[in-house]
């Protein structure tokens, strides 16, 4: 039970990365389930201020996460804590448990695969702010309610400037955007892609060279 419970990962793509296929060659359809990441067509009401980012800081390697595909290669990801702390935190926490290691890019970025699942860890309360969903983007998935994000994100490979100031964005692509572009879409993949390992670049892990096979 706990393997399936941390076999499933959705991602985004356009509307979100969850909607990578859809993205390409149609309007999305409406999601399955509340908690599915695509945004609501009327997104609750943002309890707080949208906090404004400072100036990009420095990449450091305490804030760079590091994502092994088995699409063949390493995607470095800057994290915004000056921006979404607790959202970092959350990451950096769970990928400490490697909690994402081996998980697969699905429509559904939940461990139970009905739009509901997360970590055992508490939600985390909405850190929205002025950071846009650009191309590259790292935000996390969300219900109905601003403050659900648990464990679930997304990278967008697109603008998708709808989604600004409703869901955190805390972090965006550094280098090995190619590796994300190349994600197998569709709802679910046929052949879904792994993210094989999550690490920070603290850890001065090598890149995966045995990689796990797809499906």
């Amino acid at each position: 039970m706990e393997s399936r419970m941390r076999k499933l990962l959705a991602i985004c793509a356009g509307l979100v990365m969850s909607v990578a296929a859809v993205a390409q060659t149609a309007a999305p359809a409406a999601p399955a389930a509340p908690a599915t990441p695509a945004p609501a067509a009327a997104p609750a009401p943002v309890a707080g201020p949208i906090i404004a980012p400072a100036v990009t800081p420095p990449a450091e390697a305490a804030n760079i996460w590091v994502l092994d595909l088995s699409t063949g290669g390493r995607v470095t990801i800057q994290l915004r804590p000056d921006v979404a702390p607790k959202h970092v935190e959350r990451i950096k926490a769970l990928t400490r448990e490697g909690f994402y290691n081996g998980t697969v890019f699905h429509r559904v970025i939940d461990p139970t695969a009905t739009g509901t699942g997360g970590s055992k860890l508490s939600d985390l309360p909405a850190e929205f702010s002025t950071l846009p969903h650009v191309r590259g983007a790292l935000a996390m998935a969300r219900s109905e309610s601003p403050n659900s994000a648990n464990s679930q994100f997304f990278i967008c490979f697109m603008p998708t400037l709808k989604l600004d100031g409703k869901y955190t964005v805390f972090g965006r692509v550094l280098t090995g955007m190619e590796y994300v572009d190349a994600i197998e879409r569709g709802e679910p993949p046929a052949t879904p892609t792994k993210l094989v390992r999550a690490s920070m670049a603290t850890d001065k892990l090598p890149p995966v060279i045995q990689l796990q096979p797809v499906g």
